[in-house]
């Protein structure tokens, strides 16, 4: 099989995320003001304003660790129960905690997941906050979309490669290898 390199800088898709934060907040935010135009007066305001920010910063921490846990869960779980395959760690440099799956695996399998993070910590709790009107929803759900930028890039990538490649996760940066049969694998 020959393998080939597909990745991202991290500060690429760093870049990535803050354009899809503006995107996200046109697709998500204008419903949601649409929906609940006085939901600026549900914002809390003196004291209250310091403990909600370190409930959010909390939440988010969690929802750090619940995103990776989300790729690793869902790739061990779609390739067998492998989850001896799963691999978490912090590219300090960058200060970016990752999820690695260490077997190569379908195209399907692979962006399934790497957009399971986007899709339940994202835009689950984004459309919820359209029905339930709660703006807390929807800052996480913008955050944790923004969060995923890395994850639809390499999707987007993905979705460039042969449907037949087997995908193998980069275990140290932002991108995976394409394996593919070689000519002569192919007779």
């Amino acid at each position: 099989m020959e393998k080939r390199k597909v990745s991202i800088s991290i500060t690429q898709a760093n870049v990535l995320s803050v354009a899809l934060l503006v995107g996200a907040i046109l697709v998500f935010f204008v419903p949601f003001w649409l929906l609940w135009p006085e939901w600026y007066l549900h914002v809390p305001t003196g004291a209250s304003r310091g403990k909600v920010l370190w409930v959010m910063m909390t939440i988010v921490a969690v929802g750090v660790v619940a995103h990776e846990g989300l790729h690793g869960l869902t790739w061990a779980l779609l390739n067998k129960g492998e989850f001896r395959h799963v691999n978490f760690g912090v590219m300090w440099k960058y200060v970016t905690p990752y999820c690695h799956y260490s077997e190569p695996m379908s195209r399907g399998r692979y962006i399934a997941g790497a957009m399971m993070p986007c899709a339940v910590l994202g835009v689950v709790p984004a459309v919820v906050s359209w029905f339930n009107g709660n703006v807390w929803w929807l800052l996480f759900g913008l955050i944790f979309f923004a969060a995923a930028a890395g994850d639809i890039w390499m999707t987007w990538l993905m979705l460039k490669e042969p449907k037949d490649a087997l995908f193998l996760d980069h275990p140290s940066e932002a991108g995976f290898y394409v394996m593919e049969k070689g000519p002569e694998e192919e007779k």
